[in-house]
Parts: structure tokens; sequence; C-alpha cells
């Protein structure tokens, strides 16, 4: 390896450590001429992966898109970055090891849903809303079912006061002073991102 001081072609290696993952492995080098230490990096030569969307457009793999992506869904949510970046890393390494040369953004998708499910229900269904294009309330509720529970997602929502925009509390008992919980609907989903479309 040639030193980027001194142009001199011999040098020895010090220290030699794998990432993580056993990806990359990083060395520190010592050149024999004039002394300096400097790092190199080595990996595995790896075909660009790239993303078939919806409409056929094929784009270069960026995993900054998909953390984007869970990170708009996790807005204001209790979920920590190094969770989503771990989340990120599993979802681009199942990528590269599953396709070869191009991966159908749905199948992106569904692994991004899959690990938001595990970390945070409100940030899935935020995401699973905007990329499964719900349209109406019942497609919400078929979501949002299995993981509530039998008979709450079931239960009719409070009408809504056109002035105010709130629920009336009239199913839940407002008339007789008593006001009951109803039923609890996450924040509204996310701005597009990722790979959709």
């Amino acid at each position: 390896m040639k030193c980027p001081r001194c142009g001199a072609n011999d040098d020895r290696v010090v220290d030699s450590r794998e990432s993580g993952d056993g990806r990359v492995v990083r060395r520190r080098r010592e050149c024999v001429s004039c002394g300096l230490r400097f790092t190199t990096y080595e990996r595995s030569e790896e075909t660009p992966l790239r993303v078939v969307k919806k409409d056929g457009e094929r784009v270069a793999f960026d995993r900054g898109r998909i953390l984007g992506g869970m990170l708009r869904a996790c807005e204001k949510l209790d979920v920590p970055i190094g969770s989503l970046e771990a989340a990120t890393a599993r979802i681009e390494q199942r990528c590269q090891e599953e396709f070869d040369r191009e991966v159908p953004s749905a199948i992106i998708g569904n692994l991004v849903m899959e690990e938001l499910r595990k970390l945070n229900r409100v940030a899935y269904v935020r995401f699973a809303s905007v990329y499964r294009e719900f349209s109406d309330v019942s497609q919400f509720l078929d979501e949002v079912r299995p993981m509530l529970g039998a008979g709450f997602a079931d239960a009719p929502l409070d009408p809504v006061d056109e002035r105010t925009g709130e629920r009336t509390g009239e199913r839940t008992g407002e008339r007789t002073g008593e006001r009951g919980p109803g039923p609890a609907v996450p924040p509204g989903p996310p701005r597009r991102g990722g790979y959709e479309g």
C-alpha cells in the first residue's frame, strides 16, 4: 500500500480489526520509510443493488431513504435512533442476501413495516397507512384490530363536533356526566418518503 505522505510502497500492518458484522476489515499500517501510521479498510466487492419502484422505474438502493421514512413514522415517539439504524441495517442486509441485482420496492416496504411493528405499533400504523394508501377508516381499523384485541377496534367512534373537530362523547356517557376513554387513534400518517411510488 502506497504511503500517503512519502509515496513509498513499503509498509507493515500493526493492527487489524473486523467490523461488527464482519463485512469490513480495518487495518492500521506503518510506513517503513517515514514511520507514518495510516488506516485502510478492506471490504468485498458487491454488485450495486437497484430498487424497482411500482411504476417500473429503477433507482439506486439508498439506506438513507429507508431510515428517513422510519424516522418520519416515529416522529415524536419514544423510539431510539440507534434502534432505527439497526433496523435499517437488517433490512439492507436481507436485501443484499436475498436479491442479486434488483429488489422490488414492495419488498422493502414490507420489511420496514415488519421492523416498525416490533419497535412501535403507532409508528407501524403511521407507515402502513401511507404505504398501503388507506382510503377510508375501515382500512385503518382492519390494520389496527389485530393489535388491539377483539372488541376494541369494533366499537363505534363518538360523533365529531363540526365546530371543534373533537369527539362529543355521546357514546361514552357524556349525557350522564361520565366520559369514557373511547378508542385511542394514533396520530396522523407521516409525509410520504422512502421508495413509495
